[in-house]
């Protein structure tokens, strides 16, 4: 088991995500006790890509007001790169 202080959990946050995907128990503390355990939700060798994921973003749409055309991906994307000069 790997116990992580909240202090910790928050900065680590990405590690402890990948150690629970590779199967290590992981437990977040609150003053030394333990009070969240992070545990992934499938199985660890289930990984989405190619047709997995798309089989997946078929089943789970994002929400309508969520939805955006290519022109507007296209913009945001272009506005950010914008932003970094």
């Amino acid at each position: 088991m790997t116990r992580y202080s909240v202090l910790d959990a928050r900065n680590n946050l990405s590690r402890l995500i990948a150690d629970a995907q590779s199967g290590l128990e992981v437990v977040i503390t609150n003053r030394g006790r333990p009070v969240v355990e992070i545990v992934p939700i499938g199985p660890p060798d289930v990984i989405l890509n190619g047709p997995a994921l798309a089989e997946w973003l078929d089943d789970n749409p994002l929400p309508s007001h969520l939805v955006r055309s290519t022109a507007q991906l296209d913009e945001q994307i272009a506005a950010g790169r914008e932003a970094w000069d």
